[in-house]
């Protein structure tokens, strides 16, 4: 007897018109993030095209489009009589919450899933072989870091057997995680690390814009072979969120820990929170952001460790797993408290 499974039926109303109509509306709730549009719905309940883009200084058809996008996908239900008018949907709560995860892909990735086809030949893969928007990237981090990781993160802070007044952040994206450090700890100093010039950027406006620009530097290096600075031996708190993947392979993730223990001598408690590969997930039942993630790594030819793998080289790199908090959502996601 075959151990093949028999495919599960798809969702009523899905086929190939509905993946496609999906990822319309993927794109259209990324868009209306940032224009507003998810927020008006929130706030409002309903919300008129017309006067949406008279208020927004919007292209009327193409915020007409942009609801009609979102109605395909349930976030909002056209008005039975006003067409232009549109409700609050049964998904909009839902996709709210999800919101920088379509994002991530969309915006942040697009140039990566727009070019699958040239990135997958052998031949291409050779020097920057593929295109992300890593502002996007860490535009959308900020959110996921809030909605997804900020739970766990602050039980760990709280957590916090010591006092502290210099931290670094690896892979800094754009800098919410030490804007929301400076705002717990007011007299604490900092670091952001992150490999991106425009990311670097982002995160140093947004710490402006937050009014404790004057209590960070930034360093553009590659936290993975990071050497020792005197400005690194005054931390005592090290994060490191949503790139910890970016370490690996395993013997590279032995040599990177090691190296940050080198760079960073003084810090007292490392949290690394990441994203895990799944395991043993039906494919029709991957959770949100799951199977973009793993897509998009797989091409990229970034190794994604399990939960397994991880707790597999702590003690080799130089460090002591103290606790592992559970993150809901993305799936498999974790914050390990090192020292």
């Amino acid at each position: 007897m075959s151990d093949v499974r028999s495919p599960r039926p798809l969702p009523s109303g899905s086929g190939s018109a509905g993946l496609f109509n999906a990822t319309v509306a993927g794109f259209a709730i990324a868009s209306a993030w940032e224009v507003g549009a998810l927020d008006a719905l929130r706030e409002q309940e309903r919300v008129s095209a017309p006067d949406f883009a008279a208020r927004h200084d919007l292209h009327l058809p193409a915020t007409r489009a942009l609801f009609t996008a979102l109605a395909a996908g349930g976030v909002c239900i056209r008005d039975e009589t006003d067409t232009d008018l549109f409700h609050t949907g049964p998904e909009l709560d839902e996709v709210y919450r999800h919101k920088a995860f379509f994002h991530w892909l969309t915006i942040g990735s697009a140039g990566l899933f727009s070019d699958m086809p040239r990135v997958m030949r052998n031949a291409n893969r050779v020097g920057d072989f593929y295109r992300r928007d890593a502002a996007a990237i860490g535009f959308a981090c900020r959110d996921i870091n809030q909605n997804s990781f900020d739970p766990v993160f602050w039980e760990a802070m709280h957590g916090l057997d010591f006092e502290f007044s210099h931290v670094a952040d690896l892979g800094c994206g754009s800098g919410g995680r030490l804007a929301q450090i400076a705002s717990f700890r007011p007299e604490a100093t900092g670091v952001g690390i992150d490999l991106a010039p425009d990311t670097i950027e982002a995160a140093s406006d947004h710490l402006a814009a937050q009014g404790v620009g004057d209590r960070f530097t930034f360093a553009e290096a590659d936290v993975r072979d990071l050497a020792p600075d005197p400005e690194f031996e005054k931390v005592e708190l090290l994060t490191c969120f949503m790139m910890g993947h970016d370490f690996w392979p395993r013997e590279q993730c032995i040599a990177s820990l090691r190296k940050l223990r080198e760079a960073f001598p003084n810090v007292k408690r490392f949290l690394l929170g990441d994203t895990a590969r799944t395991s043993g997930v039906p494919d029709q039942e991957k959770p949100v952001f799951t199977l973009a993630f793993e897509t998009a790594h797989d091409f990229m030819g970034v190794y994604l460790p399990t939960l397994q793998e991880w707790e597999g080289v702590f003690e080799e790199g130089g460090w002591k797993l103290h606790n592992t908090r559970t993150v809901h959502t993305p799936a498999d996601s974790v914050l390990f408290e090192l020292s």
